[in-house]
This record gives C-alpha cells, structure tokens and sequence, in this order.
C-alpha cells in the first residue's frame, strides 16, 4: 500500500497518509544536506517543509474525509512532497556536470514544487478546521512566503551557462575557451582540475546523455549533444595520442595541393572570401558587415537582383559558412605541413616570411597551434635561437610563448627539447627586445610544475633576472620578479643569493629612483611572493618611509601600487605594530574614508591591509603593548560604519578587523563600545545575506560580543527570526568556524528569558546541545540553568515548544543513571555515624538537576504526564519517550513505581486508542515492560485489556504480536496463541 493512493478510495487512514508525508519531509530534508548544486536553493525548501510539519501533525487529529477541499490538499502536498524529494535525491547522485548544465531547469522544477505545495496550502480551511492560532497564522504566513518565492541559479554558474550558450551560438571552435570552461565547470562544483579527473567527470557526463537518449527526450539529447560538442574540444576530454591519430587520419587523406575558394564563398561587394555570410530577402548571400554597410548607406535594394530588400531579414547562411570553415581548415592544414621544409632553408628572407606566416596562423585559432606541435615544429624552432639573424631569433621565441600559453603538454615538449632551456637563458643577455621575449618565454613555461626543474638548473638564469627587476619597462620586470618567485620552490642557497642581490637594488630604488621606476619597485613588492624573513628585512632596512609617501601620492594608480606593497608586506606578524609605530594606520583609514568612488579597488587593499594590522596587533605580544589601532570611539564608529556602505570585499575586511580586535579577553572595553555603537544590529541583518563568506565574518564577530553576557543590547536586537537564523545557519553551512560561532551565539543568549527558550525549541536548536552523546554539551545547558526551564515550559509552552521541551529533558535523562553518584556505605558504629543520605528512587544515588539531570529532582515527572493527555501527537510521543527513560534496564521496578504515583501508567493506556500508529506502538513498548511486574499488571488488567484485544484486531502485524504479548502477560492469551 502506497501513499499515491487516493484518499477518498478509504484504503489507508488520512493519519497514515499524513504521517508518511511527514516522513517524506524528513527524508527531504536529511537528502538535501547531500546535494551537489544549488545548495542554498534546496536548504529553503527544507527549511519551507519542515514548518508544514505541525500543521500535518494538527491534520492527523481530524476527519479530513469530510471535507473535498481538505481531501484535494493533502493529495497535492502528498504529490509535490515526493516530487520535491526525488530532486533532491537526483541533485545528490547524478553527475556533476550533467546538473550544472541542467541547474535552470532544476530550479525552475523546485520554484515550481514550492509554489504547488503553497496552493495546496491554500486549499485546506484554516478557519473552519479549529486549529491552533499559532499554526493558522504561521501557515498563511508560509504559504504567502512560498508563493512568491524566486530560485535563481547561482551567478558562476549563470556565467557558466552564458559561456555555454555563447559557445554553441557562435559555433566557438577554440580549445582554450573549451579548456577554461571546463575548468570553470570544474571548481563551480567541487571537481578535481587535473587533467585524469577531468576526463573521467566528462566520461560520465556523456554516459549519462546517453541514458537521457534511452528516455527519448529528444530536446535534451540535442542540447546535451551540442555541449559535448563544445566541451570535447578541451585538452582533457581526450589524450594526446588520441589527438595525434586523428591529426594525421586526417592529414594524411588530403593531400598536397591547396584548393581554391569556390565561387559561391566570395562576397558579391567585397570579392573576398566570407566570413560572416548572411542571406537576405531576396535569396542572395553576402558578407554580413558588407550588406549592413550598403543597408546603412541607405540603400534598400539588393545590388545583384535591384530587386526591393527587407533590410530587417539577414539569415546566417549556416551551410555555407561551414563549408568555407572546411576549405579554409584544409589549406591551412596542408600550409603547416609544407611550412617545415622551408624554415631550414638557407635563404634568410624565406624563413622569415615562413616565421610570420607561422605566428599569424597559430595566432587564428588554438587548433593551428595543435598542429604546428604535432607536425613537430617545437626543436626547429629551438635551432632558430641559435642563429646570428636576431629578427629569427625574436620570431621563434614569439612563437614559442604563444605554444606553451595555454598548454601543459606544449610547456613540456619545448624543455625536453635538446639545449632548449639553455638557448632561451642566452636570449636574456640580448638586447633589451630579445630579452624581454625571453623572459616571458621563460615564465610561461615556469607556470609548469615539469617544466620548472629544468630552468632552475640553469643558475646563470637567476642573475640575469634579477638585473632585469631593475629595468625601467615595467612588463619585464614584472615578468623576472614573478618567474624569480617561481624559482623560490627550487634550490635555496641560489635563490638566498638572487634575493640579496635583489633588495637592495629596490629599496634604492624605491627610495631615490625616477617616478616611473618606484611604481615598478611598489608594484614588485605588492606582487611578490615574500618569506617572513624578506619582510623582517624589508621592515628593517626602511621599507615603510617609501611606500607611505607614495600612499600620499595624488595620483589614484600610485596610491594603489603602495598599499598592495604594504597589504603584502603587513601579513607578517610583527608588521602590525611596526607600521602603527611608522605612522601608517592614519593614511590608511583617510584613504578608506575618503576614496570610495575613484577608485573601489584601493578601499578593498586599504581594508585588507587594515585588517592584517589588526590581526597581528591581536597576537600575545602585541596585547602587552600600549599601541592600539583605533585610539578613539570616533575611529571605531566610523570604521564600523564603513559596513553599511561598502562592497563584499571590504565588509568582509572590516569585519575580520573587529573579529581580532575584539577576541582578546582584554578586548572587554571594544566589545562594549561596539554593542553600544548598535553593531548587534548591523550584525544580525548580516547573518541572512547571500555572500557566505560576509555571513560568516558577521556570525563570528557576533558570537565575539556576546561572550561579555547580556548588558540589554543583545535581548533589544535578538528576536525569534535571528534564532531561526541561526539555527539555519549551523544546518547548512559548509564553514565550522561559522558553525560554532553560531553555536556560541546560542550558548551566550540569556538563558533566563523564557521567550528566547522557547524560540530556541521550535527552532530544533537545544536539542542540538543536549543530545545524549555530548555530555559536556549537556552539563552546559545543565549549569546554565536549562532543565528548570524545559520543565516550566511542559505547561506553558506551544504544542511544538512542548514537544521539544519533552525530547531534551529525554536526552538529559538518558544518561542520568551514570551521572548519579552511588551512596558509601557507612562503617562502625551507627550512632557515630552521620545520618545517610537521601537516595534517588529510580537511580538508587545522589542525584541533582545540574550534574545527574534527574527527572525527579527536576520536577518533570507530573508536567511530563500531563504532557501525554495533549492532543499534539509529536509533544506526546517526545513526552512519552522520557517518562521511559526512568524503567531502562535495571531501573523498570522503581520507575515504575514511580511512574505509577504520578498517574502516568493510567495515561500510557489511554494512548492505546490514539489516532497515530506510532504513538500506539510507543506506548505498547513500555507497556510491555511495566506488565512484566506481577503487580502492575493485576492492577492495570482491567482497563488495557479491551485496547490492547483492539490492537490485536486492527494493528499491523508488528502491533498485533506486542499487543498479543501483553495480553499473555495478563493472562488472556496463551503463549503459543496466533497472534504471536
């Protein structure tokens, strides 16, 4: 029996059916925490889900037969629910790429669900169904919300699918834009770059199209064909010697002989061959840019026919263009081929026209450049290095940079080439141009891991770079100052010596040097990868003075190049209290303040910046100092300000600033000023932005002002939204210093606000701090006061409030019997003794709220009974289930015994006749286990006969042999009855 039976067929009870939706929700709910797209999305709908929860569990209580409209709404919930759940079960397993691909459709899918599930909401007759105030108002809320609501795809992969749709618009053929898309696809959802994983992720993605052409949705498999397409011409989707066979398959079945253009490819205005043609209303074809140009010089016919033209009709001649492509690719492929034997020629005026010819056509289109290696063009253009003509020399080294650009493949075969490393290191001693192809030659291929060994081993490389970081051209200094980083991770004691050799010339430089030039030593400095060392030498030898006379520069760019300096520079650790001592912090805050339209990028680095002082200022040893890095409540307001009005990148920044500043327990007097400044408020409408990494720094810093207590501010600010928020926050976050922030926030909130408590429960979070496994957790919430104050809320709390009440005073009891202290026999003589001490009736020691968490000491006895007689199906269940924490194991005479002064084994009884299977079977557990006791089964006998007979009747068939259990242990049945 399933639940997509129809309710009104009477097959399964509409409390069965409800609770097999609420099932459905779990289920969600738990599987959404898997998906691999559109997280934030699928986290709304669970959160969206679970609060329908109560109103379901309302819904089990009533007749919802009678009603047409009830009957039709609990049929659309129960539909949209399962198909909300079998998304989110495909967005957890399917392959990666296919769901990128297909994330619009998915989340237009989810819109959809959400808004069906509102409508069925929309249906059912609040008003007339004698609910609960609380949940008629929190489901026309819900459903308003639901209704309205707006999925988006995330904005990488919004920019993915433009690329995409570009790509196959525009018939892109170029393998770096295939490359770059796939590595795009890649880190938007979380797959291996290399080369292997990538082709092993495409591999299955293209199984899985197969699969999509199996159901025969057509649409889909042309879409998907046309994405393979696109994304098959990246490096990984297949192998270089795959590329080689199909290179010369092709190659060698052409011949020779160029063709040439057939007539129909020429343009009838231009005589050139086309490349853009387009067909007007009158069935002729031309260059597009052609026909606009005699369209826009106001002509209106055609210039073959003179025939009238409607000039808004220019179709793309798709068939004509691609056989142009076809010819066009043809010849080149044979020009490669031929190419060769005329750069060894002896004619020097030959070989340069071929090197031209030869940059031009790898410069087209990165296939040409797939053949040029692959016709094995790469030792040929080494040997050119070693010619006297320097125009052939600059040409080969051009050519080569452009090969080893955007290939790892190409980076390699130019080192293994004989003396190719060598040839390229000899070109830096050259003239200024050769030199300067050389050194951007040598960089590239650095950016290879292979490669790099191979440079480093050439140690003469190191000096010549380091005198060409002092050229005045600023391209290639940048480009010897980065490929010297590169080299860092190779032999030590050379790079040691390129680094002595290197700052001195700088600071000089920056010091005294032309304008031009100290921009170039600024920007090296903001660019370069620095040990904690360099900088410690650079602070020492005066770096500062320099750059913060240029941060006072007038000129936008230069105030730029500076702070990228010192935002480099104040990542170590002592730099912080350095550059308060030099005197940097008041620059950098005028510039923060004043420069937030010329030019966004300084705010960013000025924050950055500001951010590392302060983090290294926080250290152990700068807290003994008296320097501070903002001295005023003035700074502090203003800089705190600055997150109300500025970008991701500098809320993020100053946020950071205040995390460290405030950490330390000295930090009392900054903590008060902000939650005076109303930070708290800032703060937790930052908790629900968008940018996870903004939210994150915001929940920190939040947690940071609430480890002081409440002093008002926080009780003002904190209401059951932020609750809700956090609570959400700890649920999907992927950041656990996030996470336990939010955690802390919860922990820090006043525990004697019986509101705050309560919003915490229906919210799910104390149960999170209670739960059995986490003692420490559980002696917290103990000793701050918790257990009282779940009792209090047995009777005064919501139905939802109560339940969760009822499950957390369950988790504490759990482990109460190893928690109380067993009582010392006293020894000697009695009357010498001091009088014994008052054990626990059910744990048989000393027990206490704060450290055994009993039930009875706790009072929560009687409010969990009265708890039982409540209409609310999930607050009786959760109510039940600790009053059954007192008869575990060993404990079932006493607490039983207990159990029965309370009146609770009355109440179980009652439960036997509940509407909800679940709650039957609970109760028939313990029951169960009370009735073993010789005495409470002849005093009870008489009142559970009857529902437990009923059971064996009508129950399932796990319920009929406990039921028929029972009743063996009252006599009615006999062991070896059917029922068992």
């Amino acid at each position: 029996m399933t639940t997509d039976m129809v309710l009104n067929a009477s097959l399964v009870p509409a409390s069965e059916v409800l609770s097999r939706i609420v099932e459905t929700i779990v289920e969600t709910r738990d599987a959404a925490q898997d998906v691999l797209i559109e997280k934030e999305s699928f986290a709304e709908v669970s959160t969206y889900l679970e609060r329908i929860v109560p109103l379901l569990t309302e819904l089990s209580k009533k007749n919802i037969n009678t009603s047409e409209s009830l009957r039709n709404a609990v049929d659309i919930l129960n539909r949209e629910i399962k198909v909300a759940k079998q998304l989110v079960l495909d967005c957890s397993k399917r392959n990666k790429v296919y769901l990128l691909v297909n994330c619009r459709k998915i989340v237009k899918r989810l819109e959809h669900a959400t808004r069906e599930i509102s409508r069925a909401l929309g249906l059912i007759p609040l008003a007339s169904l004698d609910l609960s105030s609380g949940i008629t108002d929190e489901i026309s809320k819900l459903q308003d919300s639901m209704l309205g609501v707006e999925f988006r795809t995330g904005i990488a992969e919004e920019d993915i699918l433009k690329k995409i749709d570009l790509g196959i618009q525009e018939r892109y053929v170029d393998r770096s834009y295939a490359n770059n898309l796939l590595f795009l696809i890649a880190e938007a959802v979380g797959i291996p770059t290399g080369r292997s994983a990538l082709k092993k992720e495409f591999e299955e993605f293209k199984k899985e199209i197969e699969e999509t052409k199996l159901r025969k949705d057509l649409a889909e498999a042309v879409q998907m064909d046309q994405i393979i397409a696109l994304l098959g011409r990246a490096d990984a989707a297949s192998s270089p010697e795959e590329k080689e066979v199909k290179y010369f398959s092709k190659r060698n079945s052409l011949g020779s002989q160029r063709l040439e253009p057939l007539l129909s490819f020429y343009c009838p205005i231009t005589g050139e061959v086309m490349v853009d043609p387009v067909e007007t209303s009158s069935g002729q074809t031309f260059e597009r840019s052609a026909i606009q140009k005699w369209f826009a010089e106001g002509n209106t016919f055609c210039p073959l026919t003179a025939t009238p033209l409607d000039t808004s009709i220019l179709r793309p001649n798709k068939t004509l263009r691609q056989s142009i492509e076809e010819w066009k690719e043809r010849n080149t492929m044979i020009t490669i081929a031929s190419t060769k034997t005329k750069l060894l020629s002896d004619d020097e005026q030959e070989v340069l026209h071929s090197l031209s010819q030869l940059k031009e056509l790898c410069d087209e289109r990165d296939l040409h450049r797939e053949w040029v290696v692959l016709e094995d063009y790469i030792p040929i253009l080494i040997k050119l290095l070693g010619t006297k003509n320097r125009d052939m020399r600059n040409h080969a080294l051009v050519i080569l940079h452009i090969l080893a650009r955007d290939s790892n493949d190409n980076k390699e075969k130019i080192a293994h080439a004989e003396n190719a490393i060598e040839s390229i290191v000899k070109s830096l001693a050259r003239r200024i141009g050769e030199s300067k192809l050389a050194v951007a030659l040598l960089l590239e291929l650095s950016k290879s891991e292979v490669v790099l060994p191979y440079i480093g081993k050439v140690q003469s490389c190191i000096l010549l770079l380091v005198t060409m970081t002092s050229q005045d051209d600023i391209q290639a200094a940048r480009d010897a100052k980065e490929l010297l980083e590169n080299l860092s991770f190779l032999d030590q004691n050379v790079v040691q010596m390129a680094k002595t050799n290197y700052f001195r010339p700088l600071l000089l430089r920056l010091s005294s040097g032309p304008e031009n030039v100290k921009m170039i030593m600024a920007m090296t400095l903001g660019e370069m990868e620095l040990s904690d060392h360099n900088k410690l030498t650079l602070f020492e030898d005066g770096v500062l003075g320099p750059l913060l006379h240029l941060v006072t520069h007038d000129d936008v760019e230069t105030k730029v190049v500076a702070v990228k300096a010192l935002q480099n520079l104040s990542t170590l650790p002592q730099s912080g209290l350095s550059m308060i001592r030099e005197g940097a912090v008041g620059p950098l805050l005028d510039l923060l303040y004043h420069h937030s339209t010329s030019s966004p990028s300084l705010r960013e680095h000025v924050a950055a910046t500001v951010m590392n002082i302060a983090i290294s200022t926080a250290a152990e040893e700068a807290s003994q100092t008296e320097l501070s890095l903002l001295e005023s409540d003035e700074d502090i307001f203003r800089l705190f300000s600055l997150i109300n009005m500025t970008g991701p990148d500098v809320q993020q920044s100053i946020l950071r600033t205040f995390h460290a500043l405030c950490q330390p327990q000295s930090a009392t007097d900054l903590r008060s000023k902000l939650r005076q400044f109303s930070a708290v408020h800032v703060l937790v409408q930052l908790c629900e932005v968008d940018i996870a990494t903004v939210r994150a720094n915001a929940v920190k810093l939040f947690c940071c002002l609430t480890t002081d207590g409440d002093d008002g501010m926080l009780s003002e600010h904190v209401n059951q939204r932020c609750v809700e928020t956090l609570v959400r926050i700890i649920r999907i976050s992927n950041d656990n210093e996030e996470i336990a922030a939010a955690m802390g926030i919860i922990a820090n909130l006043p525990m004697d606000q019986i509101p705050i408590t309560q919003w915490l429960l229906d919210a799910g979070a104390i149960c999170r701090f209670t739960v059995t496994i986490k003692q420490e957790w559980q002696r917290r919430a103990a000793e701050a006061g918790i257990i009282p104050m779940l009792v209090q809320l047995l009777d005064s709390g919501t139905a939802l409030t109560k339940r969760y009440a009822a499950i957390s005073l369950a988790q504490f009891s759990e482990n109460s019997v190893f928690l109380s202290i067993p009582i010392k026999k006293h020894r000697g003589l009695w009357c010498c003794s001091p009088p014994p001490e008052t054990d626990c009736p059910v744990h048989m020691g000393i027990c206490a709220v704060e450290s055994s968490f009993c039930l009875l000491e706790a009072g929560a006895v009687r409010p969990l009974v009265r708890v039982l007689g409540e209409p609310d199906i999930g607050a009786c269940e959760a109510a039940l289930q600790a009053l059954s924490t007192l008869i575990d194991g060993e404990r079932l005479l006493s607490g039983s015994k207990v159990l029965e002064e309370a009146n609770a084994i009355a109440a179980i009884i009652r439960l036997l006749s509940s509407p909800s299977t679940q709650l039957q079977e609970k109760s028939l557990y313990v029951l169960e286990r009370i009735f073993r006791l010789v005495e409470f089964k002849h005093k009870y006998e008489a009142s559970a006969q009857m529902p437990l007979v009923d059971i064996t009747q009508r129950g399932n068939s796990g319920m009929k042999s406990l039921a028929a259990r029972i009743l063996a242990h009252l006599n009615v049945l006999h062991d070896q009855s059917s029922y068992f």
